[in-house]
């Protein structure tokens, strides 16, 4: 990603908003038979959500810590997660609020 920790944040933000626009859209289509595959469904989409927001959240700062930035890394690390809880914070905030 970036050394940027808001749009680190952000991409992280907008991938969990696409999963859930993917996984509303596809909740209108009926399977008769279906229990065997959700679970399978389900597991993979959280193999690779742990992919995608490992990626996000921990490429750039290991890559800097390899190269020799700890404190840069560990900082670029804590601002993107700090970010991201107070997005994820003011979702429920305004959730809860009635503003969706």
């Amino acid at each position: 990603m970036t050394k940027n920790p808001f749009l680190n944040a952000l991409a992280a933000s907008g991938y969990i908003g696409l999963v859930v626009l993917i996984m509303n859209l596809a909740s209108g289509i009926q399977v008769a038979n279906d229990l065997w595959i959700a679970p399978i469904m389900m597991l993979s989409l959280l193999v690779l959500s742990v992919a995608v927001m490992g990626y996000i959240f921990f490429y750039e700062p290991f890559k800097m810590y390899l190269d020799g930035k700890k404190k840069e890394a560990v900082k670029l690390f804590l601002q993107t997660l700090g970010i991201f809880g107070g997005i994820t914070i003011i979702l429920f905030v305004l959730y809860f609020l009635g503003v969706f």
